[in-house]
């Protein structure tokens, strides 16, 4: 799974338990975390996986400076996470570059998770929103694929990258981390997007504009939020058999967040 869980905005209490709730429904072996907060000692991702049951790794960002522009000086902090059924053996953490964009900090954490049968090579990222960023989030994801190339291993089992790319599938950002335009400075790898295998006419976006929390922002819906699977040593080993949106209703009448959750389900043998 991945979900951009909209930081301490709106009823953020209320919609943490709502969080947990649909993570409780859903059952998601590893989840990718973006936008978690942290504050005071506490951290979202913390109180999820002590709730669950679950593993975690954690990678800090600071608050972006749009926010800082909005809010004023919040008390707190920000950054991705990763909630995982099995042990993390190890994780690392890469500040992303910012290009010609805003100074801001965001990373993408890696977590090798000793799934079984067989460990899983997974990251989850949030790369640049301004919607005219492009040429940034492709700096960032041309940085990410490297990353991604160093850390997959030589286990069977193919990378999977999850995250909030803020961006649509036809955009060059897209296209270029799922190894589908030339460049010479990103590793050879291909990417295949998990929601080729969403059945036909399903709900896709997840930042849907019925959603109340952008309603007042936006009139456009767009499908941002992705899990991507990289081309197996094994023959069908991490295939997608599934693929769908959760969290994508509200719960006890609150919406968890602003972005709705992606679920895929992956072949394991």
């Amino acid at each position: 799974m991945t979900w951009n869980l909209w930081w301490r905005f709106g009823p953020w209490e209320q919609r943490r338990k709502a969080i947990l709730g649909v993570l409780r429904e859903e059952r998601p072996d590893v989840v990718g975390l973006q936008e978690v907060w942290e504050l005071g000692g506490e951290n979202l991702a913390g109180w999820l996986a002590d709730e669950l049951g679950m593993h975690w790794a954690w990678a800090p960002g600071e608050l972006l400076p749009h926010w800082r522009e909005r809010l004023g000086e919040v008390p707190g902090g920000v950054g991705n996470a990763v909630l995982s059924r099995w042990p993390i053996a190890e994780s690392a953490v890469l500040r992303l570059p910012t290009g010609e964009g805003p100074d801001e900090v965001r990373t993408a954490l890696y977590a090798l998770i000793e799934a079984e049968p067989l460990p899983v090579p997974f990251f989850t990222t949030h790369l640049h929103s301004a919607p005219a960023g492009s040429a940034v989030r492709c700096e960032q994801v041309r940085a990410l694929a490297r990353f991604v190339a160093e850390r997959r291993g030589p286990g069977p089992f193919p990378p999977v990258v999850t995250g909030d790319f803020n961006a649509e599938p036809d955009s060059d950002e897209l296209r270029l981390f799922g190894g589908h335009l030339t460049a010479p400075e990103v590793p050879g790898q291909l990417m295949l997007d998990a929601w080729r295998s969403a059945e036909p006419g399903q709900p896709w976006a997840t930042w849907d504009a019925v959603n109340p929390y952008i309603a007042d922002f936006t009139w456009f819906s767009g499908r941002i939020d992705y899990i991507h699977v990289g081309l197996p040593h094994r023959p069908g080993l991490g295939q997608v058999r599934a693929v769908r949106r959760a969290g994508d209703g509200p719960v006890d009448g609150v919406w968890p967040s602003d972005h709705t959750a992606v679920l895929a389900d992956l072949r394991d043998r």
